[in-house]
């Protein structure tokens, strides 16, 4: 398949994602993400970041090294984006792209200052379409990794086959520029 036909089909992604994948993607293009990823919102992400500050992710399990993380709850009724703009979302990607994660998935348009972050930390931001049903029929698995007294926005790992995704900002680009 041509390089042309192969990004508008979407660019099929195993996580862990490697710098290299990062630096091959750019602001526009679509990808389906297969494998192991984090969800957590605004709840669990600074929970997650006082973690990682307190030195205590291996002790808790998570390997935040070319990870993904979506920005959303789990409940029984399906999985959908929320705004990734909010701040006790946004606030924590810089820390979390420094601890490897490679993809933070949500919805909505990030600061010049966040954008710049995930440029420091060869890390990169996709929009997900809020479709509920199309994301919950491509879930293979799901288990509750952290903070499970959160409920439905504890830190879950779900395991995906080609979720749609388009990159938001990359390499210090936005579509939303």
């Amino acid at each position: 398949m041509d390089e042309k036909k192969r990004k508008e089909r979407g660019i099929s992604l195993e996580t862990p994602i490697s710098d290299a994948v990062i630096d091959s993607l750019s602001a526009g293009d679509a990808i389906l993400l297969s494998g192991w990823i984090f969800t957590g919102r605004d709840v669990a992400l600074p929970k997650l970041v006082h973690l990682i500050e307190e030195g205590g992710l291996e002790e808790a399990g998570i390997d935040l090294e070319g990870s993904v993380i979506f920005h959303t709850a789990v409940s029984p009724a399906g999985v959908g984006p929320t705004s990734s703009n909010k701040f006790d979302i946004q606030s924590t990607i810089p820390a979390l792209s420094k601890a490897g994660v490679k993809i933070h998935l949500g919805k909505g348009r990030l600061s010049p200052e966040t954008i710049e972050a995930l440029k420091e930390h060869n890390s990169i931001f996709a929009v997900i379409p809020p479709v509920t049903a199309l994301l919950e029929s491509k879930i293979i698995e799901r288990k509750v990794v952290a903070f499970p007294e959160q409920g439905m926005e504890a830190l879950h790992m779900l395991q995906v086959k080609e979720f749609p995704c388009i990159i938001a900002a990359a390499h210090g680009q936005a579509i939303y520029d």
